[in-house]
């Protein structure tokens, strides 16, 4: 293995590349942050992530993956160098094909991913992707753009935007409704612009761009649960394989490295391993809930004895965003960019065996980011994202429209069975879209038998909210 490694970096020296056209211009977003701060950040975000996520113990294959890491930093653009950062690479044994760059530099390149790529040219244009995210700083100029409510809890964010899916994508894990934060899940633009840089690093690297745009070719043919993971977590900016293509032709390579005998045995050797767990599967085995649950859950019981709503209402400010009222028997569990208010016995875990986090009663509340100024879209695409973490989630009919703090709101109704429990519970969706085109949700949930009593108390809460900006 270290033998092929060599041989592999040592072909670098024999390639050239060539400027056949213009390249694209791709310069960082506004940032208030300072580099240092993406450092501090990036350091905090992954030692959870070490703590949370399964990592492969095998120096040779994590050895393998940080050649081609430290390949590519090496061809960053010279402005696009920041001397504070350290780029850090390892592998995740999990068998979603994802990988992640958390700012600053740490990077995490799932098993999964390694297995579905058809040759190294591919492992390196996700490499070369998600370092591109690092070095134009996505991370905190996202973050930049948040609200308050995101940017105060920014750190201990991170991980549940990188489990995704039902494990880390949502607030509360069993009931599992609510987005998380949006930190690492970038903008359409953001996704372009790290197309286009990684093309480019790629190919002063001495690989071909085109392998990059292979790669999303082969995450789109897996499908089933690895292709929605990466898709989810990076939004196509729209045929990404033909602007990637028309990228290369103005970066010819000679001698370009595609596919090489250590890729070749990384793989082999992978396949004797036995089989990478989901993340899902990986943070429960571990007896740990991801980022994203609702503070204080781990001390609750779901019992199945909730007390009825209390007629009597407490309100709450929450940030500098809005103010809403809710029985004054439920409890304030504060989330990363939502917030979770429950009964006393509707939250928690269920059950000794089973310590994943359940909530069901009560209503969370929450912002999330989104490219449209269009409610029904934006709302359309904040159910896109609850279906992907909830298979038995059923819409009952169209959306209502009314008012939500003065604004025009939708209410849509929905079905779903809880994983954990088992239970089948009923869900009014609201939704509003804020000035800057933020959309707000609020999410009531209940079993089905006892929805029409929460009902009227869901409309009771959705119409106290009163939005501060």
């Amino acid at each position: 293995m270290r033998v092929l490694r060599c041989q592999t970096i040592a072909a670098v020296v024999l390639i050239s590349v060539s400027v056949a056209g213009a390249q694209t211009k791709v310069t960082a977003p506004k940032n208030k942050y300072t580099p240092q701060q993406d450092v501090q950040l990036g350091r905090e975000a992954s030692a959870q992530v070490e703590q949370q996520l399964p990592l492969l113990r095998d120096d040779n294959i994590n050895s393998y993956v940080a050649d081609i890491g430290r390949r590519l930093v090496a061809s960053i653009a010279a402005e696009l160098q920041h001397p504070e950062f350290n780029y850090t690479f390892k592998v995740v044994n999990v068998k979603e094909i994802n990988a992640f760059a958390l700012p600053g530099g740490p990077m995490y390149v799932n098993r999964g991913m390694i297995e579905a790529a058809k040759s190294e040219g591919e492992v390196a244009g996700v490499v070369a992707h998600e370092i591109s995210h690092v070095a134009l700083r996505h991370g905190t100029a996202q973050a930049t753009k948040a609200t308050k409510y995101e940017i105060g809890t920014i750190a201990g964010a991170v991980i549940g935007a990188i489990v995704g899916g039902r494990a880390g994508n949502v607030i509360a894990q069993g009931t599992q409704f609510g987005l998380g934060t949006a930190f690492l899940r970038f903008s359409r633009a953001f996704e372009k612009d790290a197309d286009i840089l990684g093309s480019q690093i790629m190919a002063r690297a001495g690989y071909d761009p085109r392998d990059m745009a292979n790669m999303f070719k082969t995450i789109e043919q897996h499908g089933g649960s690895g292709g929605p993971q990466w898709m989810s977590d990076h939004p196509n900016p729209g045929d990404r394989y033909a602007y990637i293509n028309k990228e290369a032709q103005s970066l010819l390579v000679e001698n370009a490295t595609h596919n090489t005998s250590a890729f070749q045995s990384v793989q082999a050797r992978l396949r004797q391993m036995p089989a990478a767990p989901s993340t899902e599967e990986a943070t429960r085995n571990a007896g740990r809930t991801t980022g994203g649950s609702p503070t204080g859950t781990t001390s609750g019981r779901v019992t199945g004895n909730v007390e009825r709503p209390s007629s009597r209402y407490t309100a709450y400010t929450e940030g500098n965003l809005f103010r809403i009222s809710v029985p004054s028997n439920w409890r304030e569990l504060a989330g990363n960019n939502s917030v979770t208010f429950a009964p006393e016995g509707g939250y928690g875990t269920a059950n000794q065996a089973n310590q994943q986090s359940v909530f069901t009663h009560g209503v969370e509340v929450g912002l999330t980011r989104n490219e449209t100024h269009d409610l029904q879209t934006a709302t359309d695409e904040l159910l896109q994202s609850l279906a992907q973490s909830n298979p038995r989630l059923s819409r009952n009919s169209g959306s209502d429209r009314g008012t939500i703090g003065g604004r025009t709101g939708l209410r849509t109704l929905l079905s779903n069975q809880n994983e954990v429990t088992g239970r089948t519970e009923r869900i009014a969706l609201f939704t509003t879209l804020l000035n800057d085109g933020t959309l707000f949700y609020m999410i009531g949930v209940a079993p089905d038998n006892e929805f029409n009593t929460y009902d009227q108390v869901f409309n009771r809460v959705a119409g106290s909210v009163q939005f501060v900006r």
